[in-house]
């Protein structure tokens, strides 16, 4: 692992300077809105070392409104995540559609232990916004996936034909043969 390298009061490591593209320089920004444009792929989520998805496209908008006192920052991703199916194996397209609101404010230290509020020192005049968008995507992947194809029937597997041979079977029994002993047992419960 490569020693984490300083970067104003941020600690920065490597892998997140391969990720500068997502540093927000607000300090030269007027007051008011200002949009920031991402598109997500699979070496955004290497850089994080996250290996569970296959393939990733997603479009982030990021909205920062800039106020005298604190940011606001409005995150919004839309797009797929490809991923296998819990079920079968199956890769298949998860679509995204997530948003994330952060205040952000100055303080005496970096702070975001919060996941609502980033705190960053006085006289910092950027920050990194990777990890925030990192989380939100991870999180907005359903836990259990389920091939779309699983839930209306038109997935073919080898693995669902297997597991539909392997369902318990349906009593075929005729319910008119019953055991004898358990009939007098069934009297004692109508007869009241």
């Amino acid at each position: 692992m490569h020693p984490p390298l300083k970067a104003g009061t941020q600690t920065l490591s490597v892998e997140m300077m391969k990720l500068k593209e997502y540093f927000i320089p607000f300090s030269g920004l007027k007051l008011g809105k200002h949009k920031f444009v991402y598109e997500i792929d699979d070496a955004f989520f290497e850089s994080f070392d996250y290996q569970e998805f296959n393939g990733a496209s997603v479009h982030i908008d990021a909205v920062l409104e800039k106020m005298s006192t604190m940011m606001e920052l409005q995150i919004q991703a839309k797009g797929t995540i490809n991923v296998d199916c819990d079920l079968t194996g199956e890769p298949y397209d998860q679509p995204i559609d997530s948003n994330l609101k952060l205040v952000v404010k100055f303080g005496e230290e970096y702070n975001d232990e919060d996941d609502e509020i980033l705190i960053i020192p006085h006289g910092e005049y950027q920050f990194n916004i990777a990890q925030y968008i990192y989380e939100m995507l991870v999180l907005a992947v359903p836990q259990k996936r389920v091939h779309p194809g699983v839930e209306d029937g038109t997935l073919q597997s080898e693995i669902l034909d297997k597991l539909e041979e392997l369902q318990p079977k349906e009593n075929t029994k005729s319910t008119e043969e019953t055991d004898p002993r358990w009939d007098d047992l069934k009297k004692l419960l109508t007869d009241k």
